[in-house]
């Protein structure tokens, strides 16, 4: 495993760092790795594309986004 560091970080910053830190039950060091990690989970364009996917894939199934049909329907037949 590699090591990183990070020079010249703003006392603000890293007072915010240490409180989410305790906030979520970790050490420093632990919450800097999650943000980390999280940061590079999946790139944007990875993020798009698995969202266009999951959008065509209930355009397939007849899902929309739009349900306004759907209420009206429901609230006419009361």
């Amino acid at each position: 495993m590699a090591d990183l560091l990070i020079r010249d970080v703003p006392e603000d910053v890293v007072a915010r760092l240490k409180e989410q830190a305790k906030e979520n039950g970790r050490s420093l060091q632990k919450e800097l790795l999650a943000i980390v990690e999280g940061a590079t989970e999946m790139t944007i364009q990875e993020w798009l594309d698995a969202t266009e996917e999951r959008f065509e894939a209930r355009r397939s199934w007849g899902l929309t986004g739009d349900t306004t049909q759907f209420i009206r329907e429901d609230r006419d037949s009361r």
